[in-house]
């Protein structure tokens, strides 16, 4: 049985070999949709990670700082010190834009940390792989090596140009852009305050409303163009707890008593997986389903095209009584080996492919064994048509062939 449906192979190995070939890129591109997949979701918990925080403090009633816009004042984190539990509260900022070197700009995250903290602190990149971390207030900064920045490049960011003094990797947003981390009050400059010309067009609107300029209010348009000219805002603080310490208990103690809202990294880690890339991951799903319809057509395409140049010899088995079980073996077990071959070459497809696309395709054993399984069960089902039709072939055609 087995030499049977070898020999029709060798018979044809051409067109089956190309065949397995063409239905191998595919499966490659279904390995790599999946492998986009993972990469969303292993981007959200690297972030998660790499933050260092157990708890994130975020403006009350919404989903920041990663999902939404979130903004509280910046002396929040002293009396968030002082709760019972708590062991570090670090001020961050998150903004999302174009960092600008020369001629040529990257989509990175920019996120404002502050300098001379304790190393490790909550929000600050955990390791380097070139150079050092952020030691001065401003105009320095660390950046992931995903950029394409190297140790010395001059950056832009808004106004203000940075020095890269140091280079760390795997450092990433949820959306998979990578960070460059700069001080916090060069960040809150970047992300809160208005260029000049927003500001001086600003105030000349105030000077001439009458409404701040009543002679029983002094100051007040003095301290009107003061807010205009600084900035005491940041997206979130990130709070690392002692071990001791339970995470709920203590985030239900500053919901309480400062009357913010505040995620554990269990519901932050729903929060991206669950809401950010719900849409992505349904229309992923969707790929994934169509690739496999598609894939089945073509193998079952292939087997019946096969099948039907072969008709007189199946006659010619069944004319000298070879059983039919013995015909749908053979038919099956092509359509098997396409699938075997197939998935070898989608497999090297894939390892060869995935390293090229922008964002980071995680290719997960699992996710192979899975497909590899997966492939065999729709090359099965997909040559039930071949051997229905195969059955049906009678004796006579090959007399009469």
């Amino acid at each position: 049985m087995i030499s049977l449906a070898g020999r029709d192979i060798l018979h044809s190995w051409g067109k089956f070999v190309f065949t397995g070939f063409g239905l191998g890129l595919l499966i490659g591109v279904t390995l790599v949709m999946a492998g986009v997949y993972r990469g969303m979701v292993d981007d959200g918990k690297v972030l998660l990670d790499n933050s260092g925080a157990d708890l994130w403090v975020v403006q009350k009633d919404t989903l920041g700082p990663y999902a939404e816009s979130s903004s509280i004042n910046d002396d929040l984190y002293r009396s968030i010190l002082a709760l019972p539990g708590v062991t570090h509260a670090s001020n961050v900022t998150y903004l999302t834009m174009q960092v600008r070197m020369d001629e040529r700009d990257v989509r990175s995250m920019v996120v404002g940390i502050v300098p001379g903290e304790s190393w490790g602190a909550p929000g600050w990149p955990p390791y380097l792989v070139a150079g050092r971390q952020i030691t001065r207030g401003h105009y320095e900064a660390v950046a992931d090596v995903a950029t394409g920045f190297k140790l010395g490049d001059i950056l832009t960011i808004r106004r203000n140009r940075y020095t890269v003094v140091g280079l760390t990797r795997r450092m990433v947003s949820s959306s998979g852009d990578p960070m460059v981390f700069i001080p916090l009050k060069d960040a809150q400059e970047a992300q809160f305050l208005k260029d000049n010309d927003a500001i001086w067009q600003s105030r000349r609107r105030t000077e001439v409303n009458p409404a701040f300029n009543r002679p029983g209010v002094p100051g007040l348009l003095d301290a009107i163009n003061a807010s205009q000219a600084s900035s005491n805002s940041v997206n979130a603080v990130l709070v690392r707890i002692a071990p001791s310490a339970v995470p709920d208990e203590v985030a239900e103690s500053i919901r309480r008593w400062k009357r913010m809202t505040v995620y554990t990294r269990a519901q932050m880690e729903e929060i991206l997986i669950g809401k950010l890339i719900a849409t992505s991951s349904k229309q992923i799903g969707m790929f994934l389903v169509i690739l496999a319809i598609v894939s089945a057509a073509i193998v079952a395409f292939i087997i019946y095209t096969l099948t039907m140049d072969k008709i007189r010899e199946i006659a010619v088995l069944k004319l000298i009584g070879t059983r039919n079980r013995t015909i749908a073996a053979m038919i099956m077990q092509q359509a098997l080996a396409l699938g075997v071959i197939g998935f070898a070459v989608g497999k090297i497809t894939a390892t060869y492919a995935a390293p090229l696309f922008p964002k980071y395709v995680l290719l997960m054993p699992q996710d192979s064994i899975v497909g590899f399984f997966a492939v065999l069960v729709i090359c099965a089902l997909a040559s039930v048509i071949a051997i229905r039709m195969a059955l049906k072939v009678d004796p006579a055609e090959a007399i009469g062939g």
